[in-house]
């Protein structure tokens, strides 16, 4: 015999199902906070400024 199923908690059950896969792909796409965007942007421009004062200038280049 089959099992009786209430097709307004199927339905509702569904639209969270999907809710949730909509969310958990924008968390993927928009995961990062803004303080640690910027955190991540200043520690590798002060990595790249250290780099840059240790560059030797040989005058080959030009």
């Amino acid at each position: 015999m089959a099992e009786i199923v209430n097709l307004r908690r199927a339905r509702k059950r569904a639209e969270r199902d999907a809710a949730a896969e909509r969310a958990a792909h924008n968390r993927v796409l928009h995961g990062t906070p803004k303080a640690e965007r910027t955190l991540i942007a200043a520690r590798k421009e002060l990595s790249e400024r250290a780099l840059d004062q240790h560059r030797l200038e040989t005058g080959e280049g030009e």
